[in-house]
């Protein structure tokens, strides 16, 4: 960290001061994050340009625009009844039993962050949640924990899975298919190790209650629907916008545009009143977001995290192998502190540079997976770690169920370290061994 200038220093204090009272919830976390963001701006660490209009170091517009996007759909989705529908569907599937609707959540969470991205799919399945807890008097926050680790392990699985995934696609020349060939088997093998571990640290959680049970099999899924046709409209929108997703690379949409489109397409169809239903909107997340947003840029715009990440590469030179697993290691490690977005717009033309300085051809692409993997499962590791945490834990502040920075991080620590553990051996045994 030698040589590193004066707002350098000054972003790195504040970051980790803004850190330090997210972590204790000495300071709420939207208090926090904002706070810093400014104080970097007043005492000039960033300017305007930087932090609004800048791709590289500003706040992500298309994420913000995005979130805002989806909220509106599931606003408006949660009047139709559906997400009653979908609880009393999932609770009467696994019979009341709390580990089989944990593992039945968890594989749908999964699965369906590989096609879409892990924060939409946190927005449609945590109403859900909320809902299926309440009917088998359940406390939800050991599923709403496991879940968001899902769609991160998910969101792994594909290029659109995981924003980062996009980046890496964009400059390593990946397909779609790349992605599902190297790294959806592992996925695989990881959900099932996931729900491996949701059976040990979540065990205080699965307590069944028979009575419960005997309501929640007696109920009628149809008779949750409360507006028919609202009900057939939302999802015909929500259907052109998964598949707007899904051929983002086809119609050359960006995620962004699609989603706020559809939230207001939907807003007009629905004959609802857009004040009551912009009121369901997660604002204070959104704030949250472009306070990091600029901090984490500051980060980036002063050479921190370049800084950083030149050294790891230094260290390692041309040994393939000792790259791939330092760069997995790092990854997962700076993308639990910072937001793995940025961590990987800075890291791929470094990762770019030591793919072509090796000289092993088609081996070295290797060390894009490795990367992946780190940013992607190491978001896991904290709370402020992956942005579709950060969207949990304010719906379930929302909804009165709060979760505190280290509740989510003490189970996510191990996640990621299990998770990143079984993709060494992986790497190592596909790429060098059998390669």
């Amino acid at each position: 960290m030698s040589g590193l200038g004066v707002g350098a220093w000054a972003s790195v204090v504040v970051f980790v001061a803004a850190y330090v009272l997210i972590a204790t919830e000495w300071v709420h976390r939207v208090k926090a994050a904002l706070g810093g963001a400014v104080l970097l701006l007043v005492i000039g660490v960033v300017d305007g340009e930087d932090a609004f209009f800048s791709k590289e170091t500003g706040i992500d517009w298309g994420v913000i625009v995005l979130l805002i996007g989806m909220m509106l759909i599931v606003a408006i989705l949660r009047r139709t009844g559906l997400f009653e529908y979908l609880a009393i569907w999932a609770a009467k599937r696994a019979r009341g039993r709390p580990f089989r609707l944990m593992v039945l959540l968890v594989v749908v969470t999964a699965g369906a962050s590989a096609l879409l991205d892990n924060v939409t799919t946190v927005l449609l399945i945590a109403p859900v949640t909320f809902l299926v807890c309440d009917r088998l008097g359940v406390n939800s926050v050991p599923y709403l924990v496991a879940e968001v680790m899902a769609s991160n392990i998910g969101g792994t699985a594909t290029l659109v899975g995981d924003p980062p995934n996009i980046i890496i696609a964009s400059r390593a020349g990946l397909s779609f298919n790349d992605f599902l060939v190297h790294l959806a088997p592992l996925v695989v093998l990881l959900v099932v190790v996931f729900i491996g571990l949701c059976r040990v640290l979540f065990r205080s959680a699965f307590v069944y209650d028979e009575r419960r049970a005997a309501e929640v099999m007696a109920l009628r899924e149809r008779d949750a629907i409360r507006d028919q046709r609202l009900l057939v409209v939302s999802l015909a929108v929500l259907a052109v916008v998964l598949a707007a997703f899904v051929l983002h690379t086809v119609l050359h949409l960006e995620p962004a545009i699609v989603a706020i489109a559809g939230g207001l397409v939907l807003l007009a169809l629905s004959r609802q009143d857009a004040e009551e239903v912009a009121k369901d909107v997660e604002w204070p997340t959104l704030l949250f977001f472009a306070g990091l947003f600029v901090m984490v840029g500051a980060l980036v715009a002063t050479g921190v995290i370049e800084r950083v990440a030149q050294a790891a590469i230094d260290a390692i030179g041309d040994r393939v192998l000792v790259a791939s697993m330092v760069l997995l290691w790092a990854s997962a490690v700076l993308s639990a502190i910072v937001d793995n977005i940025p961590y990987v717009a800075t890291m791929a033309p470094i990762v770019s540079e030591l793919t072509a300085a090796t000289g092993h051809g088609s081996a070295a692409q290797v060390l894009w997976w490795a990367l992946a993997l780190g940013a992607d499962l190491g978001g896991n590791a904290t709370a402020i770690g992956a942005s579709a945490n950060v969207v949990m834990l304010g719906l379930a502040e929302r909804a009165g169920r709060r979760i505190t920075f280290w509740e989510f991080t003490r189970y996510g620590l191990l996640v990621a370290v299990v998770t990143v553990a079984c993709c060494a051996p992986y790497l190592w045994l596909r790429y060098f061994v059998f390669a």
